[in-house]
């Protein structure tokens, strides 16, 4: 019988409740520009919204969030806080609207109010000023022993199980469908960490406009289920 290659289980289990959507942050009260997306029928049903997921992701998460919780993953590990606050900033720096940097800080703060209620919060001072969200996912991923990829992974399938969720909710959209979406993208997942992971930093930065103007877009629109 072959020898099958184990991951730690208790890691194994830390990002599966890392990624979870029980996990009580409020992740899906944001929609992240797609609810606006929806509103100007840039996205109208799964094909389209197939093509705005695989855009966002290639041009987004590929080349954001994804080497910058690398980079944040290192710094946790070296014990470097000049370059946890570097990054931390890098990252608000890069949220092109008012709404996706609130996201971005409420998401961070709720993750810190839970990391503490369950005594897994960094030591006094270890903290970059106004932490982001990515910066404590980073630091608890390092906390459970969760490999850098495999965090990448986990934090990549997250946002999309949540940008699924909003298209559910919003869209003529079923469960099936879903899933099928889910099939086609999981391999794009796994080509995103690994682009992510071959980029040096001058290579880094979001080119989201159309995003952009959606989120900025959400905050005036009309009606919506989404926060902004």
């Amino acid at each position: 019988m072959l020898a099958v290659p184990t991951q730690d289980p208790l890691a194994l289990m830390g990002l599966m409740q890392l990624v979870s959507p029980a996990l009580p942050i409020g992740a899906f009260a944001w929609s992240q520009g797609l609810e606006s997306a929806f509103e100007l029928e840039w996205v109208t049903d799964e094909e389209t919204l197939q093509a705005w997921l695989s855009g966002v992701l290639a041009d987004g998460l590929t080349v954001c969030e994804l080497p910058v919780l690398g980079r944040l993953h290192a710094g946790w590990v070296r014990e470097d806080r000049d370059a946890l606050q570097h990054w931390n900033d890098w990252l608000q720096a890069n949220r092109e609207t008012a709404e996706l940097a609130e996201e971005d800080l409420r998401l961070g703060q709720a993750l810190a109010r839970l990391l503490g209620d369950l005594e897994l919060s960094p030591a006094s001072g270890w903290l970059p000023q106004r932490p982001a969200y990515v910066t404590l996912f980073a630091w608890l991923a390092r906390q459970r022993g969760i490999a850098v990829a495999d965090a990448q992974l986990g934090f990549a399938w997250a946002w999309l199980e949540n940008q699924l969720a909003a298209a559910c909710k919003t869209l003529p959209l079923g469960q099936t469908a879903a899933q099928r979406l889910i099939e086609r993208l999981r391999p794009e997942l796994v080509r995103a960490v690994a682009a992510a992971n071959a980029l040096s930093d001058t290579e880094l930065g979001p080119v989201l406009p159309g995003l952009a103007l959606a989120s900025a877009l959400h905050e005036t629109q009309y009606s919506r289920l989404f926060r902004s």
